[in-house]
């Protein structure tokens, strides 16, 4: 058992813990000769470092990307690719009362209750700060699938708390989606997002919502049909990340309230290529891709950590009350978008390179 690792043919291992010495990663069976550099992965933590705007949490950090081994004169070798991210401005202080006592709905608790020790300071390895490895290694992923077969991964805010964005329909912009703090492409509706964050956090509160990613590039095959689904792996990816509660690929739950030939995507032929007229299937039949845009929700919970006094119990299980302290964020789900494009590109590239390796052509003897 290896719970801080995932991923069978491209793997990685997240270590470290918020306020450490250092977070990271190693990521094992990445191929060799691809050209990488440090800034293209700095890009990508650059988008889910904290302090970049007024809805997010004030902590500074640069976040910036060290290679330890596995690159070589600008290209990777084959070998075990280590990445490393500094910590600069913790504050643990802010922390000591939480030395003793649980914060309601946190990690805290389970985490005391299985291990029975636990890293108290911005809650160790419970804290949003190990996702800087799955950023890092998703650049990574990132770049193989789109020197593969120019795989684009977009996510984007379609709802924070009660305010929903209207159905976006087209494949989004990028520079649409980093328009604004929320990255909500529909302007009108990420204002209103914006201004209900900050009415939140100075009420010492937090609000949810929910992320939609899509696919596009993607070749119809990728997946397994029974334990290895590739939803079924999207969904493990997606609800791994912290604060996150929910799932649905496709129609979701909505496709309840359909008919089957109502639900059901036709097939066309067209200009040689089987596509589909409609897609509730999210891009995902049987567990195997279909060749059509993959497209999936993940819902998350608002912070636990709110700077209001909650009832709760300490080590002892005496009761007591607790207020917030340090810097979190108001509400995870801006900067979570960058972190779900990751966890999509890392299970996309595991699931490429075992059909890869499935589908090589073999000469069988038959005699």
């Amino acid at each position: 058992m290896v719970p801080n690792s995932f991923g069978k043919l491209f793997q990685i291992s997240t270590w470290g813990e918020s306020h450490g010495p250092s977070v990271g990663v190693v990521i094992d069976g990445c191929p060799p000769r691809l050209p990488l550099t440090e800034a293209e992965v700095q890009a990508e933590l650059d988008r889910r470092r904290p302090g970049q705007s007024d809805i997010t949490t004030p902590r500074k950090e640069a976040d910036t990307i060290e290679f330890l081994s596995g690159l070589f004169e600008g290209r990777t070798t084959g070998q075990p690719l280590a990445m490393l991210v500094r910590n600069h401005d913790a504050r643990s202080e802010a922390y000591d009362e939480m030395r003793e006592k649980f914060r309601p709905s946190h990690a805290d608790f389970t985490y005391q209750t299985k291990y029975g020790i636990r890293d108290h300071r911005g809650g160790g390895r419970s804290s949003a700060r190990e996702t800087i490895g799955r950023v890092a290694a998703g650049a990574v992923a990132k770049k193989i699938l789109h020197a593969a077969g120019k795989v684009e991964i977009r996510a984007f805010v379609t709802r924070i708390h009660h305010l929903a964005a209207p159905v976006i329909v087209r494949f989004p912009k990028l520079a649409e989606v980093e328009a604004t703090a929320v990255r909500c492409p529909h302007p009108a509706t990420a204002a209103k997002m914006i201004e209900l964050i900050k009415q939140v956090r100075s009420e010492g509160d937090s609000v949810g919502g929910v992320i939609e990613c899509r696919v596009r590039g993607v070749p119809a095959g990728l997946g397994e049909p029974v334990f290895d689904r590739l939803e079924a792996d999207l969904a493990k990816a997606m609800l791994s990340l912290p604060a996150t509660k929910g799932f649905e690929i496709g129609s979701g739950f909505t496709g309840t309230l359909l008919k089957g030939s109502q639900h059901n995507d036709a097939f066309v032929s067209r200009r040689g290529k089987v596509q589909t007229t409609s897609n509730h299937s999210g891009g995902v039949q049987g567990g195997i891709s279909n060749g059509e845009e993959i497209v999936f929700r993940v819902a998350f919970k608002p912070t636990a950590t709110i700077m209001q006094s909650q009832a709760t119990v300490d080590l002892a299980g005496r009761a007591t009350e607790l207020r917030g302290r340090g810097r979190h964020d108001p509400c995870v789900v801006p900067r979570a978008v960058v972190i779900v494009e990751a966890m999509a590109a890392l299970v996309l590239v595991d699931h490429w390179m075992r059909h890869a390796a499935q589908n090589r052509t073999f000469k069988f003897s038959t005699e």
